[in-house]
């Protein structure tokens, strides 16, 4: 079925800017299914498509004071889906393909006393439109089907990680903190807020693969054997393969599987050392060591804060970035009151 048999007059805006009102008011006769309206002053134009919607614009080109390509320059600024035809009294006088191209001008042709080119133009144009619109509504169904699936994989992985907190009520709360001090690490080294945010949340889930460490070994009030600790160890391999399946969570990988490493190369699962360490694991490893001292363990009572830094100052180098140490230590001079008031630290 041919659109202009379908189409409803209501469908579609036109705008009609040529300094000939003359042509205006043809165009408005042969295009009268549709809403068009006409300006014969470029400028006022342009002001009126800042806040109302128009489908399609029909613009004459040699005009004053100034030519369609500057308000094809003009409108683009602010809107880059416009659909616009262009008008020129004679083919010589159009304006380069290179600017046609460069202000995505989808069409132009001659003026003429018959308007057939242009009427088929048009409704090719506003075929093309259609089509746009239709793309628009599927790409936004997408995006919240997207969304609502990674906020389905978000929620399953955010209830593992509280029931690693329950598993263990000595570190409950600890992936909370080690998110807020990785975000505090990451704002001092003026990371973007994207960064930030995926640095927050891989902080988070850093420990999540404790799930699957047995509860006698997480709770044991003593000193662990090899073995024990060896099954310890086994915790950022187990997270990164239950975040694995799921592409959200791929930035987080690194942060989980590589939080344990050390800079001077003997820490796991992978021994790597000094910048061979993903730059946002050894935010997070000062952050969960850090929090580890500080906090309550069932084989020994908390760090005071400053034992904690004066033993984090001690092993830069050895187990941590200095660069992450020191952007730290600063972090937490200058947000002192927030810390205590934030996590109830005792100085």
């Amino acid at each position: 079925m041919r659109l202009k048999d379908t189409v409803q007059k209501e469908d579609f805006k036109i705008m009609v800017v040529d300094d000939e009102q003359g042509i205006i008011d043809s165009l408005s006769m042969f295009l009268n299914k549709y809403t068009l309206k006409g300006y014969t002053d470029p400028l006022e134009a342009i002001e009126v498509l800042k806040t109302e919607h128009y489908d399609l614009l029909i613009l004459d080109f040699l005009m004053m004071p100034i030519h369609g390509d500057k308000v094809v320059e003009e409108i683009r600024k602010f809107n880059q889906s416009l659909y616009i035809l262009l008008l020129t009294g004679h083919k010589d006088l159009a304006p380069p393909l290179e600017t046609i191209k460069r202000l995505d001008i989808q069409g132009y042709c001659e003026k003429s006393s018959r308007f057939d080119q242009l009427i088929l133009l048009v409704e090719s144009g506003l075929k093309s439109v259609t089509q746009m619109k239709i793309i628009a509504d599927i790409n936004q169904q997408l995006e919240e089907a997207n969304a609502q699936l990674k906020d389905a994989y978000y929620g399953t992985i955010e209830s593992l990680r509280l029931a690693v907190d329950a598993k263990d009520s000595y570190t409950r709360g600890h992936s909370d903190r080690v998110s807020y001090y990785s975000v505090m690490i990451g704002k001092q080294l003026g990371l973007s807020e994207e960064d930030l945010d995926t640095l927050k949340q891989g902080a988070l889930f850093h420990d999540v693969g404790k799930i699957g460490i047995p509860d006698a070994i997480l709770q044991k009030p003593g000193k662990l054997t090899d073995d024990e600790y060896d099954d310890i160890k086994n915790h950022p391999s187990i997270g990164a393969k239950i975040l694995g399946p799921a592409k959200i969570f791929e930035p987080l990988i690194p942060m989980v599987l590589h939080h344990h490493e050390r800079y001077d190369g003997r820490g796991y699962p992978g021994g790597l050392k000094g910048e061979e360490i993903p730059y946002f694991a050894r935010i997070v490893c000062v952050a969960d060591s850090f929090d580890a001292m500080t906090s309550d363990r069932a084989y020994r009572p908390r760090f005071t804060v400053v034992k904690a830094l004066e033993e984090m100052e001690s092993c830069k180098g050895t187990q941590f970035d200095p660069e992450m140490v020191d952007a730290f230590m600063i972090a937490m001079k200058n947000n002192k009151e927030q810390v205590i008031k934030d996590i109830g630290l005792e100085y």
